[in-house]
């Protein structure tokens, strides 16, 4: 959407350099569009190539795509090689990329599932801190992280067991990285996304969703992309200079209504009777065990 020769003059990322893991579709494509308007050089990272190559393709020559699978360590530090070889810094990692991961009652849930998911949602994030860290240490000029949370991370009831506690480990992980790293000036911080509309959260049901919100969520408006883009964007940018080890809520006043979500849209209303894997907009089909 953003041609480069559109990149804003003087914008709040003007010569900047971000990586967004999982920025091929959904928020991370959305900030992606926001950060490259704003001034910034953006590497998207994804396990998806074609989405990855066509949002480089629509996003300019101020972007490059790495192929990455954030669960493998040798993909996350290419990714950051690429940035540094390509724009010769890194200021900003955003450790966006997910998947649904496991679903189902918690005495049918196959343990290899249990650990794909915490290998994409929990070490994904690790992975991201561990190399973009050291290359924002060997700078010396500080830097932003910011890692993808949930709601589902700060209470019961709007995730699968899997995805909630692993997003609770990313919020854990967020607050201890940031006393570590803030003597290098490297902030870290979390973002907790409610209801976002994306093919990962809707599945193609949207309207399903938005009766299910409308029902929920105190603000009447839907949350899209371009909401949590905008706080990456303030993470990211000189305004949040002194934020660290925050998991930021952007859910339309949802958890402080209590969120009840699971087992209401209907992408989730029978999960009790699967049990299976969900692999978001990878590509990867999701596999389901009927009980």
């Amino acid at each position: 959407m953003v041609d480069n020769n559109e990149r804003r003059a003087g914008g709040v990322l003007q010569g900047s350099v971000a990586i967004i893991t999982g920025g091929a579709s959904g928020m991370g494509l959305a900030t992606a569009e926001r950060f490259v308007a704003e001034g910034a050089a953006v590497v998207i990272a994804d396990f998806n190539r074609d989405a990855g190559m066509a949002a480089v393709e629509e996003l300019g020559d101020a972007t490059r795509f790495a192929l990455c699978d954030v669960s493998v360590e040798a993909d996350v530090a290419a990714a950051v090689d690429l940035a540094v070889q390509s724009f010769g810094r890194l200021d900003v990692l955003f450790n966006n990329a997910g998947i649904g991961g496991a679903f189902g009652p918690i005495t049918e849930l196959e343990v290899d599932d249990w650990d794909a998911t915490f290998a994409v949602l929990v070490r994904g994030v690790f992975l991201g801190i561990k190399h973009g860290a050291r290359a924002m240490i060997e700078r010396g000029e500080g830097g932003s992280i910011i890692n993808t949370a949930s709601i589902a991370g700060l209470g019961g009831g709007a995730g699968p067991q899997a995805y909630s506690a692993a997003k609770a480990a990313v919020i854990n992980l967020t607050t201890t990285s940031a006393v570590e790293l803030a003597p290098q000036r490297i902030r870290v911080n979390a973002i907790c996304p409610g209801v976002i509309f994306t093919p990962l959260m809707h599945s193609g049901d949207e309207a399903d969703a938005e009766a299910m919100v409308a029902e929920l969520q105190p603000l009447p408006d839907r949350g899209e992309g371009r909401d949590i883009a905008g706080a990456a964007l303030w993470l990211a940018g000189p305004d949040a200079g002194f934020v660290s080890g925050e998991a930021i809520k952007v859910d339309g006043a949802l958890l402080a209504a209590g969120p009840r979500i699971f087992g209401r849209l209907k992408n989730t209303r029978n999960l009790h009777r699967t049990v299976g894997m969900a692999h978001g907009t990878t590509g990867k089909p999701a596999s389901v065990r009927r009980l």
